[in-house]
């Protein structure tokens, strides 16, 4: 079982501007096979977007995809937490702040992503999300 953050999260996440719009959001989703979007604005991480934001935020709003920017959607008031913190810790603050997906920031740069569904595969590798999580994707 791991220990730390660094040895469950998905590195490299994906960086994008504010001013993408959701179209391109889409894609970059689709491209890499991802449900979500580390924002950048000025070399710093402003927030994160994810796929149910577009569809909830957006799409279900009537807002256009093709001229509604990230900036419009994505979540601001970002919660991070470092790699080297304790699968416990990450358990305890996505339970505390209701969160499906935690950015991992060293210092002010995004290194990882850590899901629900990663820590499910770690901790209860037999439950119905790490079964579902660790499951290739339906196309």
């Amino acid at each position: 079982m791991a220990e730390t953050l660094r040895e469950v999260m998905r590195q490299s996440p994906v960086t994008v501007p504010p001013d993408m719009n959701l179209v391109e959001a889409s894609r970059t989703m689709k491209e890499f096979d991802i449900g979500d979007l580390i924002v950048m604005e000025n070399g710093t991480v402003a927030g994160i977007v994810t796929d149910r934001d577009i569809t909830i935020r957006a799409t279900a709003e009537g807002k256009d995809p093709k001229s509604t920017t990230l900036a419009e959607i994505y979540s601001k008031n970002l919660v991070t937490i470092e790699p080297d913190a304790t699968l416990d810790e990450a358990v305890e603050l996505m339970r505390s702040k209701a969160l499906r997906r935690l950015p991992v920031v060293e210092g002010n740069k995004p290194v990882g992503v850590v899901s629900l569904g990663d820590l499910a595969i770690d901790r209860d590798p037999s439950s119905a999300l790490a079964d579902i999580s660790a499951a290739p994707p339906n196309q």
